[in-house]
């Protein structure tokens, strides 16, 4: 256990001064990018000197390792600046576009979790028969394609022309859990189609690279069937690759929603970034990719740990 803790204390550790790192890149590329909050605010009329005034009253006139760390030093108390768009509390803003993120990426991980598992699980025991050949074929074309290809045509076809769900997912705190739920669904299939496939992959290599160990082919000597040495001995010793791509992809679901939402209209942390950017809104763009950042390095330390915990060998140097 103690070794387990300093292990979880080393990449805890490890995570913070990565994150550290990220904050100063996010930093610098949002500061690399091509005009300003004040062009924006003033218009492209603007005479240089209300260029200069704005810019002066907003604190962009200062150097930038200043306000590098002036943003930094906020950040260690937990303020994440002020919109210079809307002069409002970036956390304010930010608090339930995160919500939505998270209630579409959770939506997402209980389609895509269960059914990536269950269809690794029978590619696995029914290796290079037709089950196994057409999962394959399917995860790798879904593979293949990209989100915003996934979503239009998702668009194309249950939306505009089956007329099942809207194509625009604007949901509201007002709306019922039904209605919220029917207006997630499309953004939620799109990133089923893309996490699945690649849990599916990882889950069938890795019972397939079981299956032929001699434990388990004691085990069909002794007239196990096939679906008892899958769940009581296949399983147990799979489950830390298997967690492990899991999580990662739980982790994918939350930062890789940015073209998801952008498709749909989907008012979480990526349409706001999105919209951001093209406002030149600096500190909302600067604390959206950290959270990005940070919930990914997050749900990397988690993946860490439970490898460790489902297989301790990994804890002892080879």
């Amino acid at each position: 256990m103690d070794k387990l803790l300093l292990t979880v204390a080393k990449r805890l550790g490890l995570g913070l001064f990565t994150l550290l790192v990220i904050s100063l890149i996010i930093f610098l590329a949002v500061d690399m990018l091509p005009g300003d909050i004040a062009t924006e605010i003033l218009g492209q009329m603007a005479t240089p000197e209300a260029v200069a005034a704005i810019r002066e009253e907003l604190g962009l006139n200062l150097p930038i390792y200043e306000r590098y760390l002036d943003w930094l030093g906020g950040l260690m108390q937990g303020d994440l600046g002020q919109s210079l768009a809307t002069d409002r509390p970036v956390a304010s803003l930010i608090d339930d576009r995160l919500m939505n993120t998270l209630y579409l990426a959770g939506l997402a991980a209980l389609i895509s979790v269960p059914l990536a598992l269950g269809l690794g699980v029978l590619a696995a025991l029914y290796r290079n028969t037709l089950v196994d050949r057409v999962v394959s074929v399917s995860s790798l074309a879904a593979i293949s394609m990209p989100e915003f290809f996934i979503a239009y045509v998702l668009i194309l076809f249950i939306s505009v022309q089956l007329g099942w769900v809207p194509s625009l997912s604007k949901v509201d705190v007002d709306q019922s859990w039904l209605e919220r739920l029917q207006l997630m669904i499309l953004p939620a299939i799109t990133l089923t189609f893309v996490t699945c496939a690649h849990m599916m992959r990882m889950t069938r290599a890795t019972l397939i690279n079981l299956l032929s160990s001699p434990y388990i082919e004691m085990a069909r000597l002794k007239g196990l069937g096939p679906w008892r040495i899958i769940v009581r001995h296949t399983l147990p010793n799979a489950w830390a690759p298997i967690v492990n791509v899991v999580v990662m992809n739980i982790a994918y679901l939350i930062t890789g929603v940015v073209v998801v939402e952008v498709v749909f209209v989907y008012p979480g942390l990526g349409q706001l970034m999105v919209d951001s950017v093209a406002k030149r809104d600096l500190p909302v763009v600067q604390a959206a990719s950290l959270i990005f950042a940070a919930t990914y390095i997050l749900f990397n330390l988690i993946a860490d740990v439970v490898s460790i915990v489902s297989n301790p060998k990994l804890l002892h140097p080879k």
